[in-house]
């Protein structure tokens, strides 16, 4: 036999595949470990069990069933659910939010019944899973999950006062509350003081000061409260109501269902309703908590970087909580379904895979068995005291304000009174009917107005136009007079075809008799007459900047003076060139269109027409868009109200009157929250102060969004050099220390003509603004000349002269000063601060981000398809 390596073996497509064979005459590979479980898993399985554990034995006891069901249901949900889920960090077992429906099946049906009803909505969950429905229920509204949640806290904590207080709950929220006065009356001072301490211990021990509170706080505040009221009460000889775990020899299994066919059909969608709904929200929270995890990243074959816990797989995570019920259920224990409060302290303790879940339900079998007479201390006070609190906690503040900015405030309260007042199946049906309602309300609320200013007839409409505001909108066109002027406003997303008949045939006729009729606010390219000589801006709304067309009025274009060539950057920003200029939310979003263009706009041919767009023979490099609003053409380059009208001198005022009249009704709902609830942008961004560097255009960003610090020459001063002009360095404190941005970009752009005037300065003269200022780069021009430093790449190509040389060494550079502040090195420190380097490349309008690879200083190219974040 021939021992030479077949040729095909050396074939490059082969080697890596060959890379993978066992050398011949040897043992094959030992195959890798099955159950290896990580010492993060470990340890984040101990703390989810320190939480399990009390918490299940308290949602037991306020659900009337027997305490080992809350450890049955634990045991289940870490093992079945934990193995067989799509949501590999997620932690199941018996659910706050299922107390309600679990409470009421017992009150009505008896446990073994409960239990059938538990394996039947296990068996449902299956078969939605099997159908791949689970994204369909994240179709309900947020609003209708955090009414129903609520209802659910307020009806536990109602239930639980009166075990606080040393009494027995009723069978109703109603019925609790009538009974409470009664109860008040005679208080048991044991069962208070116990359940005052619990309560105290849970809120406070989160709140541990200093170094002692870090390695403190590594105990969850549940155990410590659970534990030192049980303490306190041996220690003092309270005579409580305790835990009572019988003999799991008597413990009761699930029995044939036992009543009427359409309760027990009802029950089962209710469970596996709240049951399944829960879970899949939960699978969705523990996504966004595991994506703040960078340790989660493991090395990928393909991009380099690759998820270890990828996202979850919603419709298997339905299989697993089915499977999980069935097996609870069988096992007589409660309803499972993922927890929130176990889930993130999953994640929060380091979890790296499903095996923390696993071995936490393995950690609560070993206690079920061999824990007994320790539980067995427990006073039933404390454990009521803390699935009160649970139950406080999940009537969030901040789910009301997120309703209430959203305007379902109405949905919210009527779900949450419905589960109160009828349960939790009825108060979901209500809410589900109201927000229908509201959404119905919503598509056919119209607003049609009609006035006249100075001979022109305005009708606008406000919302969506549908056949149901037909009558309203022909009563409005028929005030129009005949032969009049009219623009028609048309604020909506959406317009019917019998709104569209309607319209176009009045259009027709209004035109037909003499008039004229003006439709704005739908197609790219329209425009609203107005006397002032608006029409020939064609600017759309604030619409992330698509279609922005705006143009200097053909005989304004042909006879204004053509500006001095000042530098575009001096023009722009020279008021500013000693200092900054910072502004918050993107503000330059709404103005824009009023950047200036260079010394050759004003030149630039208008296509025939009048359709405003630029001619297509004009320079492609061309440094800006077109004038609008804003920029104000007067002799040698001079704006401001002093300006000829003839040359533009009303631009400004037309510019404000378009946003007032465009913008302002579409952004005005999102600045006045803003206004409410204050600036919290996620970005600082720096850059030049260019005119034609729109940071909201580039960034796609819009109020809000970033807070902008703007300068000639996107400079940041080293601390101790600034000379009296703090301004850069005291928009950096405030953007990392009150703020909490959580990136900081540095933008440079091509053609900056502060970068030029570096390469041209010469040592002596006067020492004017703008050159104090500049000497601020002076550590750019000396990286660019150090021969041991590899140059700035730009991704393709080199870069095309010196000045866009230093204008990429410029961002490198920057980048480093802004390291050597103190607010910003103690931010990165602690991993809340990322910073970035950007190159625009105005001619081109192409993105370039900082990438380092391979230690190069490398602008990569940012694609139009690609989904990148600055």
């Amino acid at each position: 036999m021939s021992a030479c390596v077949p040729t095909r073996a050396t074939d490059p497509s082969d080697s890596h595949r060959a890379s993978h064979l066992h050398p011949p005459h040897s043992p094959p590979p030992t195959p890798p470990r099955r159950f290896r479980i990580a010492s993060a898993d470990v340890s984040a399985s101990i703390a989810v069990f320190l939480i399990a554990l009390p918490l299940s034995l308290g949602i037991a006891l306020a659900t009337g069933a027997p305490l080992q069901a809350g450890l049955v249901a634990a045991a289940v949900g870490g093992i079945v659910a934990g193995r067989l889920g799509g949501c590999p960090l997620q932690v199941s077992g018996p659910a706050a939010g299922l107390t309600v429906v679990t409470a009421d099946l017992i009150h009505r049906y008896g446990w073994r019944t409960t239990c059938a009803i538990t394996v039947l909505a296990g068996v449902v969950q299956l078969g939605l899973g099997c159908l791949r429905v689970a994204r369909t229920a994240l179709a309900v509204s947020p609003a209708i999950v955090h009414g129903m949640l609520a209802g659910i806290g307020i009806t536990i904590a109602v239930a639980q006062l009166h075990i606080v207080l040393g009494g027995t709950p009723q069978s109703s929220v109603l019925d609790n509350l009538r009974a409470l006065p009664a109860q008040l009356a005679r208080v048991q001072p044991a069962a208070v003081s116990v359940s005052a301490l619990t309560l105290a211990l849970l809120f406070l021990w989160p709140r541990i000061p200093g170094r002692a509170g870090v390695l403190l706080r590594r105990i969850p505040a549940a155990l410590v409260a659970v534990a030192g009221a049980t303490t306190t009460a041996c220690l003092t000889g309270l005579v409580l109501p305790k835990v009572d775990l019988p003999s799991w020899s008597s413990h009761a299994l699930a029995g044939l269902p036992e009543g009427p066919a359409l309760g027990i059909v009802a029950a089962v969608l209710t469970t596996t309703l709240v049951c399944s709904v829960q879970s899949l929200l939960g699978a969705v929270a523990v996504d966004k908590l595991a994506a703040g995890r960078p340790d989660l990243l493991a090395p990928g074959p393909s991009s380099g970087r690759g998820a270890r816990v990828g996202r979850s797989d919603l419709d298997r995570e339905l299989l697993g909580q089915g499977a999980a019920n069935i097996v609870s259920g069988a096992l007589g224990g409660l309803p499972v379904a993922g927890v929130a409060v176990r889930s993130s302290a999953n994640v929060q303790a380091g979890a790296v895979s499903r095996n923390s879940t696993m071995l936490h339900g393995v950690l609560v079998v070993i206690a079920a068995l061999l824990l007994v007479p320790v539980l067995e201390f427990i006073p039933l006070a404390s454990l009521a005291a803390l699935v009160m609190a649970v139950g406080i906690q999940m009537v969030s503040l901040h789910h009301i304000r997120t309703v209430t900015r959203h305007r379902e405030v109405l949905v919210y309260a009527v779900t949450t009174l419905g589960v109160v007042v009828f349960g939790v199946l009825e108060g979901v049906t209500l809410g589900i009917a109201v927000a229908v309602g509201v959404s119905l309300h919503r598509l056919t609320r119209t607003r049609i107005t009609h006035h006249e200013r100075e001979g022109v007839h305005h009708v606008h409409v406000r919302g969506q136009l549908t056949f149901l505001a037909v009558p309203r909108l022909s009563r409005a066109l028929h005030l129009v007079p005949h032969g009049a002027n009219a623009v028609v406003e048309l604020d909506g997303s959406f317009m019917d075809h019998a709104a569209y008949e309607s319209l176009q045939d009045w259009q027709k006729t209004h035109t037909a008799q003499g008039g004229s009729v003006e439709l704005a606010g739908r197609s790219p390219g329209t425009s609203i007459a107005e006397p002032s000589g608006a029409a020939d801006c064609r600017c759309r709304p604030w619409t992330a900047w698509r279609n922005h067309q705006c143009e200097l009025p053909l005989s304004v274009t042909a006879s204004a003076p053509t500006p001095t060539g000042v530098p575009d950057t001096e023009a722009s920003g020279s008021a500013g060139a000693a200092g900054s200029t910072v502004s918050s939310g993107a503000s330059e979003a709404s103005g824009a269109s009023g950047e200036n263009g260079g010394p050759d706009e004003a030149r630039r041919p208008v296509r025939p027409g009048g359709s405003g767009e630029l001619d297509d023979s004009r320079d492609p490099a061309g440094s800006s868009g077109p004038s609008g609003p804003g920029t104000s053409r007067g002799p040698a380059g001079s704006s401001g109200p002093l300006a000829p009208a003839g040359s533009g001198g009303h631009e400004l005022a037309r510019g404000i009157s378009a946003f007032q009249r465009n913008t302002a009704p579409i952004v005005r709902g999102e600045l006045a929250r803003l206004a409410r609830e204050g600036q919290q942008p996620a970005q600082l961004f720096l850059t030049c102060a260019d005119s034609r560097v729109v940071t909201s255009m580039i960034t796609s960003s819009g109020p809000g969004d970033l807070f902008v610090v703007r300068n000639v020459g996107n400079l940041v001063p080293l601390p101790g050099e600034e000379s009296g002009d703090d301004s850069v360095a005291a928009a950096i404190e405030y953007a990392v220390d009150v703020l909490k941005v959580r990136s900081i970009t540095v933008c440079g752009h091509s053609g900056c003509g502060a970068m030029q005037a570096l390469l041209d300065s010469e040592p002596g003269g006067a020492r004017t603004p703008l050159k104090r200022w500049l000497r601020h780069g002076l550590p750019s021009l000396e990286r660019m000349a150090d021969d041991s430093r590899a140059w700035a790449k730009l991704a393709g190509r080199p870069a095309a002269d010196a000045v866009e040389q230093l204008c990429l060494t410029n961002v490198v550079q920057q980048l480093e000063h802004l390291r050597a502040h103190d607010s910003v090195a103690r931010a990165l420190r602690d991993g809340e601060l990322e910073l970035h380097g950007m190159y625009f490349h105005v001619g081109e309008a192409q993105a370039y981000l900082l990438t380092g690879a391979d230690g190069d200083e490398l602008f990569d190219q940012v694609e139009a398809a690609a989904d990148v974040s600055v």
